[in-house]
C-alpha cells in the first residue's frame, strides 16, 4: 500500500478502536471501491470491533463503514441524507451528465469523500414522474449547505429537496445480456459484458480495476457465483445472474445484467 492507503487503514483501525473502547458506533467517510477493499483486507486482529458497510441503498457502490461495539444496546442509523436535484424548468434544461452534477457539488468546496453515489434515473423509476433528476447521497451535516448553495449546474437552474426515504431494494437501469462461455470465470463473463480482447480483459483484472462484491480480485480464473456484483473501475457494474443451461458441447449459457 502507498502512504495514503496506509493512512486510511490507520484511520479505519482507529475508528474501530474508538467503537470498542467507548462502546459507541463510529462511522467512516464514504469509501470508494479501493478504500472498501483496504477495509475488507485489513487483518482481523487489527480491528477491535466488527463493522458493516452501507451507502443508502443495497447496491450502492460508495459506502460508509459503521464500526459496532460488542455490546450494542441501541439502534443506529447511518448519517446519510438523500437529496433530490432536478431542473426548475425541464423544457429549458440541458442534458446534464454524472460529471456535471458531481463537479457542481464539489465546486461548492465539498470533498468527494463526503459524497456517496449519484444516481441518474428517469423520474418514474424513483417516484418522480416525467422529470429527469439525480439522487445524491451526502453526509448528513452537508445536506443543508448543498441545498442552500446549489442553484445552477452549467446553464441549468436546479432545485433541491430532501427525500425522507429511499427504497433499499432500488436497482439501477440495466441491459440483460445472454451468451455462452466455456466456464464461469471472471475473465469470460467480463468478455461477455464488454467487447474487449482477452488480453485487454486480463489487463483490467491484473491491473487491479475489477472488484467482486466490493473486494479486489486479480485472478482471471476467479469463479463467479450467482448474484455476484462485478465493478470495473471507470467502466461500470455487472450483475451475474447465473447459468441458464448447458450446451451439448459443454459450454454454459449465462445471463448477466449490465447496469446503464
Amino acid at each position: 500500500m502507498n502512504k495514503e492507503e496506509l493512512l486510511l487503514q490507520k484511520r479505519l483501525v482507529e475508528l474501530s478502536r474508538i467503537a470498542y473502547t467507548r462502546e459507541i458506533v463510529t462511522f467512516s467517510e464514504f469509501l470508494n471501491l479501493n478504500e472498501l477493499n483496504i477495509l475488507h483486507t485489513t487483518p482481523k486482529n487489527m480491528l477491535l470491533s466488527q463493522y458493516k458497510t452501507y451507502g443508502g441503498y443495497g447496491l450502492s457502490e460508495r459506502q460508509m463503514a459503521a464500526f459496532l461495539p460488542d455490546a450494542l444496546y441501541y439502534d443506529y442509523q447511518y448519517p446519510i441524507q438523500i437529496i433530490e436535484i432536478s431542473p426548475v424548468n425541464r423544457k429549458f434544461a440541458e442534458e446534464l451528465s454524472h460529471r456535471d452534477y458531481l463537479g457542481a457539488v464539489m465546486n461548492l468546496g465539498i470533498e468527494r469523500c463526503k459524497l456517496g453515489d449519484i444516481l441518474m434515473e428517469d423520474g418514474k423509476a424513483i417516484l418522480f414522474v416525467n422529470e429527469k433528476k439525480v439522487i445524491l447521497f451526502a453526509k448528513e451535516e452537508l445536506a443543508s449547505y448543498i441545498m442552500e448553495h446549489l442553484t445552477r449546474i452549467r446553464h441549468t437552474t436546479v432545485k433541491t429537496s430532501i427525500l425522507p426515504a429511499f427504497e433499499d431494494s432500488y436497482e439501477p437501469r440495466y441491459e440483460e445480456l445472454k451468451g455462452t462461455v466455456a466456464s464461469v470465470r471472471l475473465d469470460t463473463v467480463l468478455s461477455l459484458a464488454y467487447p474487449l480482447s482477452r488480453s485487454k480483459v486480463t489487463g483490467l483484472i491484473e491491473g487491479a480495476r475489477v472488484f467482486v462484491n466490493g473486494k479486489l480480485v486479480t485472478s482471471n480464473g476467479y469463479r463467479l457465483k450467482e448474484g455476484d456484483i462485478l465493478s470495473v473501475r471507470k467502466m461500470g457494474r455487472i450483475g451475474y445472474n447465473g447459468i441458464l443451461s448447458e450446451t451439448k458441447k459443454g459450454r454454459y449459457m449465462v445471463s448477466i445484467r449490465k447496469y446503464i
